[in-house]
């Protein structure tokens, strides 16, 4: 059976409230520790340049009901304009609670903040992980060199980590 069928029919993403920082926090914590996402104070969930994309948990009569428990979540940064760049987005801090994991929530988010980005003018799209990439890959992107990414990203990039990038135009 594919992620997409496992997924629970309904499931769809709604941009995250202010009211839900602290659950982001509480969902992205995991995924922190084990050093597949950066480090991020609880306070990075409330920026207003970043746009928090949610699935909430299926136990509530409405998906997008504001305070429901998340089931998964991702942001979309615009990136300062660069010379040779297209206007690109970043999508960063895609999560996915262990238990709800394999049932297509990933592909609902990565399609969600590709039809963000686009509602928002960019015309590409970048991401960084420590994982195997092949989620981006079925959505379209392609592993890029960390140099051919927008310069400003790049020089956030941690060698250490061993990150691979990824870039999709849009």
């Amino acid at each position: 059976m594919t992620a997409a069928l496992r997924a629970a029919p309904t499931a769809r993403a709604a941009r995250a409230e202010p009211a839900d920082a602290e659950a982001l926090f509480a969902l992205s914590a995991p995924f922190m520790r084990s050093g597949e996402l950066r480090e991020r104070p609880p306070a990075a969930y409330r920026r207003p340049e970043e746009l928090f994309l949610v699935v909430r948990a299926p136990a509530h009569d409405a998906y997008d009901a504001p305070g429901a428990p998340l089931d998964a979540c991702v942001a979309l940064r615009v990136l300062a304009p660069e010379r040779g760049h297209p206007a690109t987005g970043l999508l960063h801090n895609l999560c996915v609670r262990a238990d709800r994991q394999g049932r297509g929530l990933g592909s609902v988010l990565v399609s969600a903040v590709s039809a963000a980005a686009r509602r928002a003018g960019l015309r590409a799209l970048v991401t960084a992980t420590t994982g195997d990439g092949a989620l981006f890959l079925r959505h379209g992107y392609r592993e890029i060199p960390a140099a051919a990414a927008p310069p400003a990203f790049a020089a956030g990039l941690d060698p250490a980590r061993g990150s691979r990038v990824f870039a999709r135009p849009l």
